[in-house]
């Protein structure tokens, strides 16, 4: 089934029901008021919503024409979200920003960081900044939505926590990285919040695209209209959803509702830009720069200005965004 959260004047928003289509919704205030009331309660909700979405698709319940612009992130307050670097090839190609340490590119342990979760944005929230002169970068990502983990969870238990999958857009202030990576807490200024598309997806509602603890869709990134990447999210993925969440349930249990992120989706490939329409590209502008560094002895492609439009969706087989897609464009506040 596929969920969404739209406004209700509240903060944790009120929780309907998307037709596969994406075309209709249907409060499911009855059975939780929200996403994080069904997480608590997961066992016991899943069959009426499922039940819900089924009269829905059957055309039983009429519902509301779906608009992306009344929802809030999945979840608009979170227990905790964590951001974890399943892919290599990601790090490989930052490792030489300034403030990076080559010896915590690790390939036996995935690195992991705590991002704030007190406020994440909207799918069509501007992508505010303090100044747009901090080098502005965009990172798309899959994320996954957890019910409650044991402390030291075996893998298995880690995979069956796996409730829901959306993308997100993990801003990054690249400018401000040094100074958060130097003083030893890792990141802090350098991430403000992240914003979220409008769908979350049971893994079961996926069918085959979901195998192995990973996403098998291209994650598309459009920027200003022009095609910056379309990475695919299974492929290239060294650490999976379930040696993330192991890691990060290593020294302490994880509350239902728990976000964590797979990293930035990245392919190994030796292109540049411009992506090309059967090309793969790029999730971040960093991946790109660092590129045409090497390509061209200096980086080409600006980070984000004030008016840049940001949209990331992973693609269906037919073209369709499975989670519907983030729409932003930054704005100094």
């Amino acid at each position: 089934m596929k969920l969404a959260t739209i406004k209700n004047g509240r903060p944790d928003g009120q929780l309907v029901v998307v037709s596969r289509d994406l075309k209709r919704v249907v409060s499911a205030s009855r059975v939780a008021p929200n996403l994080q009331a069904a997480l608590d309660n997961w066992e016991a909700v899943t069959p009426a919503l499922a039940a819900l979405s089924a009269e829905l698709e059957a055309g039983a319940i009429a519902g509301q024409p779906f608009d992306p612009r009344n929802c809030l992130a999945p979840l608009p307050r979170a227990y905790q979200w964590i951001d974890g670097a399943g892919y290599l090839s990601h790090l490989e190609r930052v490792r030489s920003l300034q403030g990076s340490k080559d010896e915590q590119l690790q390939s036996t342990r995935p690195l992991m960081y705590q991002g704030a979760s007190d406020s994440l944005s909207a799918p069509n929230a501007p992508i505010l900044v303090p100044d747009d002169d901090l080098a502005v970068d965009f990172e798309g990502e899959v994320v996954a939505i957890l019910g409650p983990v044991p402390m030291h969870a075996n893998k298995a238990k880690a995979a069956a926590a796996i409730r829901l999958l959306t993308v997100c857009n993990d801003v990054s202030l690249r400018r401000l990285v040094v100074d958060d990576l130097q003083n030893g807490f890792g990141f802090f200024h350098a991430k403000p919040s992240t914003s979220f598309a409008p769908i979350v997806v049971t893994p079961d509602e996926l069918g085959s695209v979901w195998r192995d603890n990973r996403l098998h869709l291209n994650v598309r990134i459009m920027i200003n209209d022009a095609l910056f990447g379309q990475p695919n999210a299974g492929v290239d993925m060294h650490f999976d959803f379930a040696d993330l969440i192991v890691e990060a349930a290593r020294t302490r249990e994880l509350g239902a509702g728990t976000i964590i992120g797979g990293g930035t989706v990245s392919n190994r490939h030796d292109e540049g830009l411009p992506t090309k329409k059967d090309g793969i590209g790029f999730a971040c502008i960093a991946e790109a720069r660092t590129v045409e560094k090497l390509k061209y002895g200096k980086a080409r492609t600006p980070f984000l200005k004030t008016g840049d439009r940001v949209r990331i969706a992973a693609l269906g087989a037919d073209g369709v965004a499975v989670f519907g897609e983030i729409d932003q464009t930054v704005a100094v506040l």
